[in-house]
Parts: C-alpha cells; sequence; structure tokens
C-alpha cells in the first residue's frame, strides 16, 4: 500500500520502518529533516510538503498533541487538495478533536480513522503495539494490513471516532495512576528500611505482575529514567486530556488531579523530558528523601 506518514518522533519512526519491513511503499515528512533522513536510508522516501505526504493512497500521523494535530492537519486548503482516500490519526488527542475532525474531513471527502496506541517506542520497533481503532468499519477493513505490520493487535471499538480516543485516555491516566502508586509505595518502603527494589521482586511475582509495574517499577527502584520510552510531559498531556474529558462529561475524577499535581511538580523540577517514571521524584521530595 502507498503510505503518507506525518510525524517522526521515537513512536513514529519506528512505526514507519515497520511500515517500510512489510512491504508498504511510505513517503515521510517531519518538521525536523534528521528523521526524514533516516526513514529515507531505510528505504523510505520523503515529502518536501504536507500536501505530499497527503497525496498517498492512506495518510497516517503520530503527531504530539491537540494543538500540534489542529495546527498542521485541520487544515481546509491540505485536507481539500489531499487525494488520500483516508487519514489515519494515531496520536492521543481529545475525542472532541476527533469528533471535529471527522466532520471537517468528511466535508472534503476524506476518510477518518481514530487510531491511538498502548505501547512504548520499543513495542512499536518491534511491531508489538495494541492499536485502538475507530472509525467506520470498511475503512477499518481497508487499512487492516497496515495496523497488523505495525501492532499485534488491533481492537475495533466502533464507528464513532472518539471511542478509541476515549479508551486511550481512559488507558493512559489508569497508567499513570499506577505509576503513581508504586512511586508512593517505593517511598513508603524506603523510608521505612525495605529497599524498593526487594518490594518491586515481591509485588511483580505476586499479585502484581505485568509489564506496567515491572517496567516502570524498576526505573523508580533503580531511579533512572534516560532514555525516554515515554515523556514525562506526555504523561501530562494525557492527565489533562482526562480531566478534560471527565469535565466535558460531568465525570468527577478526584484523582486526575493529584496527579496532574504531582506531574507538575515533576515538570517544574526538570523531569519533563525525561520518562514518565520520573513522576517518582515528586513523591520522594515530599518524603525528603
Amino acid at each position: 500500500m502507498n503510505v503518507g506518514f506525518v510525524g517522526l518522533g521515537a513512536m513514529g519512526r519506528a512505526m514507519a520502518r515497520r511500515l517500510l519491513e512489510a512491504g508498504h511503499s511510505v513517503r515521510v515528512w517531519n518538521r525536523s529533516p534528521e528523521p526524514v533522513a533516516e526513514l529515507v536510508a531505510d528505504g523510505a522516501s520523503a515529502a518536501t510538503t504536507l500536501a505530499e505526504a497527503f497525496d498517498a493512497e492512506v495518510a497516517i500521523s503520530m503527531l504530539a498533541d491537540d494543538r500540534v494535530v489542529e495546527r498542521l492537519l485541520l487544515n481546509e486548503e491540505l485536507l481539500s487538495s489531499a487525494r488520500a482516500a483516508v487519514h489515519v490519526n494515531m496520536a492521543t488527542v481529545s475525542p472532541g478533536l476527533a469528533r471535529r475532525a471527522a466532520e471537517l474531513h468528511a466535508q472534503h471527502g476524506l476518510g477518518y480513522i481514530a487510531a491511538p496506541v498502548l505501547g512504548r517506542s520499543e513495542a512499536a520497533a518491534a511491531g508489538n503495539l495494541n492499536i485502538l481503532a475507530s472509525g467506520p468499519a470498511a475503512e477499518l477493513d481497508w487499512v487492516a494490513p497496515l495496523f497488523d505490520a505495525m501492532g499485534r493487535r488491533t481492537w475495533h471499538l466502533g464507528e464513532d471516532p472518539a471511542a478509541a480516543n476515549v479508551a486511550k485516555v481512559s488507558a493512559n491516566f489508569l497508567l499513570v495512576s499506577a505509576i503513581e502508586a508504586f512511586s508512593e509505595a517505593a517511598v513508603l518502603a524506603e523510608a521505612n528500611g525495605l529497599a524498593p527494589a526487594a518490594l518491586l521482586d515481591v509485588l511483580t511475582n505476586s499479585i502484581f505482575p505485568g509489564p506496567v509495574y515491572a517496567g516502570y517499577g524498576a526505573m523508580i527502584a533503580e531511579q533512572s529514567f534516560d532514555p525516554a520510552g515515554f515523556r514525562l510531559a506526555l504523561g501530562l498531556k494525557d492527565v489533562n486530556l482526562a480531566l478534560g474529558t471527565a469535565a466535558d462529561a460531568n465525570v468527577p475524577l478526584p484523582l486526575g488531579s493529584l496527579l496532574r499535581d504531582s506531574l507538575l511538580q515533576a515538570v517544574a523540577h526538570g523531569h519533563g523530558e525525561q520518562d514518565l517514571a520520573a513522576i517518582s521524584t515528586t513523591s520522594r521530595t515530599r518524603a525528603a528523601l
């Protein structure tokens, strides 16, 4: 399939490379040139403009947030001239933006699919992402080979384009909650003479097995947050998305306010570009460790 790929951060680069490895033709665009050159060396072609990326059969985007998606892609001129049949937005954005994007795309005869992912950059590189997809069934079926190249499973969540983003925002809210909970438990253990690594060993081999506590817990126990697989600043963005989505539906989210403040404190102390596990520095500061 002929694909235009927009956004070559750590996740986008890995996902575009998976498409190349699966035999798809990929034309890449990014605001900075270095990732483009890297993918071209792997067999991609370079799009010099966004319009060139949207001239492919399918346009895929993996951008940072609502603001960037709105500024770059929800553009009347871009969408009106696009030759792509479908735009697959794989970024974590608000459900409200997904609805606006679907409406605007439809006005220009362009399909829109929301397909945010669960998984860090190493999962993207291995093709082990979980893809949360919503949009018209026929379009989801058509792009299924692309999802198969990038992920290990695609979860079809209905035709409402916002549904996939609701699922992703909810999942990331739970993820940050778990990391904050382990951060506090690790501080409780350390302040009472038990090494966080020993607590982690107990928990991940008994009542809390799985990648969240094992992966993030190890970084917290070691206080090692570089390189960042998922930047803390993006975790703050996702918690704010959860709070905004909750407010729109009149849903109290008291834990969300605590998470936002913990993340903000970590950002204020210079941890925004480190891994999300650096939220644990907030608990340590509060406990004077």
